[in-house]
């Protein structure tokens, strides 16, 4: 990959980028994100296009969406994403820098030896650190604890994000695939401290609903935002699957996420009749799936992840039909259901 390709040029955003964008308030908190944000979680790494890494980019924020999220090992390899965002921030978006709303994670692994995974402070800190090296900024709008960690108390955790906070690190602390009653603790913990949890990333789509049990009203209780990750369940709850198996498509290109396996001929069956009533609705399967999750007031804002400016404006797309009629979403939960 060249860091040193020009060939898209210089970078001026479009100056009505935020006139057709719409924004949700992230719980009770003075922020608005747009209700579609970009995920930086594949096609980021070494691996890939610088180019259209930078053309996805521009044309999210060209259209409204500042919110471009992140981890510490997001790549391939680790780090990967970070140090490509960096570049792109570097090249085109720093004018901007206080338009865009930037985030990172850690939890997962990251580095050999017992200080590079879970919820430690000292991991915590150390990566938060290195995130904002490779990015090339002096602090993120929201950092957070990417997964719960069994072993490490809750309140090293949570003081951390606390800690994290108030040395200007980050504005803003949140957690992702927190279940509810782990939730309510670490908002407790960090209300006592001084920091409120601004945000909860979880896995929510049509076919992935465990938010549904507990986890959203315990959000709308504690005034924390939510931000729906996986809306498209890998790239299933499109129309990409429904004539086999495309050589550059997800399933086949990186098993870990997705194995073929996975895609019975019952979901397809299931993904079809989807389909057809989002052509009803003039819409793409995906921009279905992403409304059918922003129809609940307290999701802020849908996570998507692309792999081409194509993609992310057809996701963008999505705004200019958020509504369902109750008919429409009887008809989605009997297809769900069988």
């Amino acid at each position: 990959m060249s860091f040193n390709n020009q060939s898209i040029g210089h970078y001026e955003a479009k100056a009505n980028r935020y006139d057709t964008m719409q924004y949700r308030r992230c719980g009770k908190s003075g922020i608005l994100l747009p209700v579609i944000s970009v995920g930086l979680w594949h096609n980021f790494g070494h691996a890939d296009d610088f180019t259209n890494m930078r053309e996805i980019l521009r044309c999210a924020f060209d259209n409204g969406v500042n919110h471009f999220d992140l981890a510490n090992n997001y790549g391939p390899p680790y780090g990967a994403a970070e140090e490509n965002f960096g570049r792109i921030f570097d090249k085109d978006f720093r004018p901007y820098r206080d338009e865009l709303f930037i985030s990172s994670k850690a939890g997962w692994d990251m580095w050999p030896g017992p200080y590079g995974n879970l919820g430690s402070r000292k991991y915590l800190i150390a990566s938060l650190d290195q995130s904002l090296k490779r990015m090339g900024v002096d602090y993120v709008d929201v950092f957070y604890h990417h997964r719960p960690d069994p072993d490490t108390p809750l309140e090293e955790t949570m003081g951390a994000l606390h800690s994290i906070v108030q040395q200007g690190k980050a504005l803003y602390v949140g957690v992702s695939q927190y279940p509810a009653e782990l939730t309510a603790k670490a908002a407790a913990i960090l209300k006592e401290m001084g920091t409120k949890l601004f945000i909860h990333q979880p896995r929510y789509s049509m076919l992935d609903r465990w938010v549904e049990n507990g986890l959203m009203d315990e959000l709308e209780k504690q005034g924390t935002g939510a931000i729906a990750f996986s809306p498209l369940e890998q790239g299933i709850l499109t129309n990409k699957y429904l004539k086999g198996f495309p050589k550059k498509s997800r399933a086949v290109k990186d098993g870990r996420y997705l194995k073929k396996g996975e895609i019975t001929p019952e979901l397809l069956d299931k993904v079809r009749d989807l389909n057809e009533l989002a052509k009803e609705r003039g819409q793409s399967m995906a921009q279905m799936a992403i409304a059918w999750l922003l129809k609940d007031p307290r999701i802020t804002t849908v996570l998507v992840g692309v792999s081409s400016a194509k993609q992310m404006l057809d996701n963008i797309k999505t705004v200019e039909n958020l509504t369902f009629s109750n008919g429409e979403l009887k008809n989605i939960e009997a297809i769900l259901k069988r």
